[in-house]
């Protein structure tokens, strides 16, 4: 995965949740989002990367 497709992956991880969480600020979801991305950034293996960062995201806003 490249990084602008990882990049536009992220982004419909943000849709996602954004679906999911109407009452939640847009901006706090992206926070969310860029939060758990940073904490996988230097990963090498980028191909699970949106879909770890959305189950994080996910649990992180459900609280």
């Amino acid at each position: 995965m490249g990084v602008s497709e990882e990049l536009r992956a992220l982004a419909d991880v943000v849709d996602r949740l954004a679906a999911k969480f109407p009452g939640m600020p847009r901006e706090h979801i992206e926070d969310v989002v860029q939060q758990e991305h940073s904490l996988l950034d230097a990963g090498r293996v980028r191909a699970f990367i949106p879909v770890l960062v959305e189950h994080a995201a996910r649990d992180r806003l459900s609280r």
